[in-house]
């Protein structure tokens, strides 16, 4: 009886301790509390039981073979101002109209536009014409003739006007370029070259204008390649040609592939985006892009979700895709993120009226969608080095028309511009973004920067140069030089004098030979302000940082966790 009694009392111990910490984990779920936090940041849920269920998940993907990201490596076309948007301005009739988008898409600090130049708008009366036939302008019931560049002229006037730089989307081929009738108006060619052509002459119009191309968008779509199977060797053929034809017309352009689509539907009309991706590879796209696009849509989750299942599509699957193309030798090359939001549509409560596919892309609150953006764009530059920019989805459409459609709820401000109220009414999201970037001290988190032409690198009368032996084909000449990075390390890679002063303090060098100079070392990630200056200009290649806390402070906390034990 007495040892019945000590294993019911034991029992009963367990349990109100069991239930002690159930109800103490309760509450911290209930009121966000630390052990909320830390669910938030590796699953970018917000709701208790899915917190629960998604560190399951992050648990199980921990098992897996982690994704090869190579995030020292030196990567081009990194360097650049990370903040993008994606515009509609082709749809806009009102000139005023577009020139009102593009002040408020700058005075938001947004730096690029991502802008359609569509094939169909170009070429509409015939192969190699440029004209436009299909209005009666002066009312005499005859079509008037007119250039199909003007629309297109004014979009790059005034995004050159506000400072403003455009990646140009070249898709949405005309009809006359296919025999046979395709769902939509997305199909490609029967003839490529009658594309590439379209490509060039684009390019060659705007030369020294414009140097982002973009060749088609989510090829890996059935919707974006005619209402038929996806051809992932044909799309790698399209975007080899057209490579050829856009660096012919100048070498300095940067080719970037279409977006793929992030789906795991292997029907074969849509392809999972690995598989798709390597294929491409196996059909000799390595040598035929600088930069890959991925999507990047949020969907069911939030930005900090860390889960990692290639069957699961969430905000970071552009490690898997980093993965696939360290695996082809691409290591050296960046993503761009083409459009990335979260999906403010409204409840059936809130609109009752019918959204088509209303939850398609998910559902959060315009708060919601404000907040997350702000965290997307804080965690690319954090922990993805190998991203570039990251384009919003998008500033706003031509009209309210689509407002029975789901996407058209990823607009950043209202369509309502008028004569009566000249611009566009904000949504959280657009003050949200304005108030991050118009605030925000640019800063080198962990990898290898670049600093010619780096946006977070500011240089007095600084000026890029060809670089021998460099980590990078360019390098930055300065005699002064600023920026601030995050880390555990920073290393400056420079050459060009025998020394420099950094923040007050004199670092040797060689004059000749490369110098790697370590700027920063502690053991944990702090962030610092760096001045380098020098008496004569130098030469200034890399700057690298590092974020090593747990390779520092093991080798310091093992042997004292060994001496506290033998003293025990």
């Amino acid at each position: 009886m007495p040892r019945m009694n000590k294993t019911l009392r034991n029992s009963a111990i367990f349990l109100v301790v069991i239930g002690v910490l159930g109800a103490a984990l309760a509450l911290d779920l209930t009121n966000r509390g630390l052990f909320w936090q830390f669910a938030w940041s590796r699953t970018g849920e917000e709701a208790p039981l899915a917190q629960v269920r998604g560190l399951v998940e992050w648990s199980v993907g921990l098992t897996r073979p982690q994704p090869r990201t190579q995030p020292m490596t030196a990567i081009q076309h990194s360097n650049v101002n990370p903040y993008g948007i994606n515009t509609f301005l082709e749809q806009e009739a009102d000139p005023a109209k577009v020139d009102e988008q593009l002040r408020m898409i700058a005075d938001a600090g947004f730096v690029w536009i991502r802008q359609q130049f569509e094939w169909a708008e170009l070429e509409v009366d015939g192969p190699g014409q440029y004209t436009d036939n299909r209005n009666d302008l002066d009312g005499d019931g005859e079509p008037d003739t007119i250039s199909a560049w003007i629309k297109y002229d004014n979009i790059v006037e005034n995004a050159e006007r506000y400072g403003l730089q455009i990646q140009v989307r070249l898709d949405n081929p005309p009809l006359w370029s296919r025999t046979e009738p395709v769902e939509g108006t997305f199909g490609p060619p029967d003839d490529l070259q009658q594309f590439v052509d379209y490509a060039a002459t684009v390019a060659a119009r705007y030369q020294g204008r414009l140097y982002h191309y973009q060749v088609w968008n989510e090829p890996n779509l059935g919707f974006e390649w005619g209402g038929r199977s996806v051809d992932p060797e044909r799309y790698t053929e399209m975007l080899c040609r057209t490579y050829d034809a856009l660096k012919a017309v100048d070498p300095d352009i940067v080719v970037i592939t279409g977006a793929m689509a992030p789906t795991i539907d292997l029907s074969g009309y849509n392809l999972m985006d690995f598989i798709f991706l390597q294929r491409m590879y196996d059909a000799g796209a390595a040598d035929c892009f600088d930069v890959l696009s991925v999507q990047g849509y949020g969907l069911f989750s939030g930005p900090t979700d860390e889960r990692l299942n290639p069957m699961q599509v969430n905000i970071g699957r552009n490690r898997y895709m980093r993965d696939i193309m360290v695996a082809n030798g691409d290591a050296h090359k960046p993503i761009w993120i083409s459009e990335a939001a979260w999906n403010a549509v409204p409840s059936e409560a809130e609109y009752p009226d019918p959204i088509a596919a209303r939850y398609a892309f998910g559902q959060v609150t315009e708060q919601q969608q404000a907040d997350y953006a702000v965290e997307l764009y804080q965690r690319a530059q954090q922990e993805w080095p190998w991203v570039g920019v990251v384009n919003y989805w998008f500033f706003t459409r031509a009209s309210d028309r689509e407002s029975d459609q789901s996407f058209y709820y990823f607009r950043m401000v209202e369509p309502d511009y008028s004569d009566e109220k000249p611009s566009f009414t904000p949504l959280p999201v657009y003050d949200a973004m304005r108030g991050f970037i118009m605030s925000q001290q640019p800063t080198l988190y962990m990898g290898t920067h670049q600093a010619a032409g780096h946006w977070a690198i500011q240089a007095t009368d600084g000026e890029s140069i060809p670089a021998q032996n460099g980590r990078y084909d360019k390098s930055l000449r300065a005699a002064s030089l600023t920026f601030t990075a995050h880390g555990t390390d920073v290393t400056l890679r420079w050459r060009g004098a025998v020394a420099l002063e950094v923040n007050g303090r004199t670092y040797p060098g060689s004059a000749d030979g490369w110098n790697r100079t370590t700027l920063h070392d502690t053991l944990t990630p702090q962030t610092a302000t760096f001045t380098i200056t020098a008496q004569t200009p130098v030469e200034v290649n890399a700057v690298v940082v590092q974020n090593r806390p747990f390779e520092k402070i093991v080798p310091l906390a093992v042997p004292l966790i060994v001496g506290v034990v033998m003293l025990l």
